[in-house]
């Protein structure tokens, strides 16, 4: 990609503040401009709350780690248990921490990906610990309980809605109006979910015609269920670089580039 591909393309971001820097930057790199909207806020639980939940649970034979936040809060918690990741960002939290990945799929980067890999398939009396915010999807939980796996929660963080002012929204709303976003992206359902709660009644309607990229089909789904006509894009992973990629395609169609 050359370094203006997004020129003059407004992108809002609504990842968590802490985790979105890297898709700001690589924006930015690219020309474009970057508008933070955090959609969730990270909380984590107490250190003595997750150290006496963590001690009732069996020793794990698997431990699965959802999100580079269940790395950060909860890595002290894996016991001596084969190390399995959903996404190449938890995966790299881990490897970063100097320890290594067992399990990992070997395309995809979601939970129906993880439970087709070889080694999540014979678990028949094995115990798996999944570390996580407070709550979330049961996939990989019913699904590992229905091939045998005795399988316990160890949540670690908290997800929220943040709070935002009047000013604040009606900020947003005037950038909107003045034609400053272009290009929203959105990571996860639930995201998706705080992000259209949040959003004053103007820019729900102007949603439903702006360009929503994502990695996720389950957002896909949910925002043409929502806003039908929207024009979704799927980005190839879930990394600043493929969320860019993507954004790039959108404004060179708007530029009648092929």
């Amino acid at each position: 990609m050359a370094d203006d591909d997004l020129a003059g393309v407004g992108v809002l971001v609504t990842r968590p503040k802490h985790q979105a820097q890297e898709l700001v930057a690589a924006v930015e790199a690219q020309g474009g401009s970057a508008i933070l909207f955090p959609c969730i806020e990270i909380v984590p639980r107490e250190t003595a709350d997750i150290l006496s939940a963590a001690n009732q649970l069996e020793e794990p034979d698997i431990t699965i780690f959802v999100s580079p936040n269940a790395v950060k809060y909860g890595l002290a918690h894996a016991g001596n248990a084969r190390i399995a990741v959903v996404g190449p960002a938890t995966a790299a939290a881990i490897e970063t921490a100097g320890l290594a990945v067992d399990i990992r799929p070997a395309a995809g980067f979601d939970s129906e990906h993880l439970l087709a890999t070889s080694a999540l398939q014979a678990v028949r009396g094995l115990k798996v610990r999944i570390i996580r915010g407070n709550e979330g999807r049961e996939l990989i939980a019913d699904t590992l309980r229905s091939r045998g796996a005795k399988v316990e929660y160890l949540s670690v963080y908290t997800r929220r809605a943040p709070k935002y002012s009047a000013a604040e929204l009606a900020a947003l709303e005037a950038q909107w109006r003045s034609g400053e976003i272009d290009v929203v992206t959105v990571m996860s359902v639930e995201s998706l979910t705080n992000f259209v709660a949040l959003l004053p009644e103007w820019c729900k309607k102007e949603l439903g015609q702006t360009r929503l990229v994502t990695p996720a089909a389950r957002v896909i789904k949910q925002v043409l269920d929502r806003f039908p006509g929207i024009p979704a894009q799927l980005a190839r992973g879930p990394q600043a670089k493929d969320m860019v990629r993507a954004i790039a395609e959108h404004a060179k169609t708007r530029r009648g580039i092929s």
